[in-house]
């Protein structure tokens, strides 16, 4: 290999393939400032939940720390009052 003359990106390229590049997301609460998270609006916290009825982290959602933890602490507080199941497989029976 002392020899190969290749840039180190053709080199990687033949090697593992092509190289991903994710699309930068962007917290939609802090581009939209009238759009409120509040534990009533389930409709909203229902894209923060997977189908297993687990909590999606921040590198799904795109959004800031602060706008997180105010998604989880929602999340949290409609499942206590039981507008939001615990598991996924309460999610699926109420479809």
């Amino acid at each position: 290999m002392a020899d190969d003359k290749r840039t180190p990106d053709a080199q990687q390229q033949t090697q593992g393939g092509a190289r991903f590049f994710a699309k930068p997301k962007f917290c939609q609460f802090c581009a939209d400032k009238t759009l409120t998270i509040d534990y009533k609006k389930v409709d909203l916290l229902r894209k923060y939940i997977t189908e297993e009825g687990s909590i999606r982290p921040r590198r799904q959602t795109g959004a800031c720390a602060k706008h997180q933890r105010a998604i989880a602490t929602a999340i949290k507080q409609a499942r206590q009052i039981a507008l939001l199941p615990f598991t996924g497989k309460h999610a699926e029976e109420m479809r």
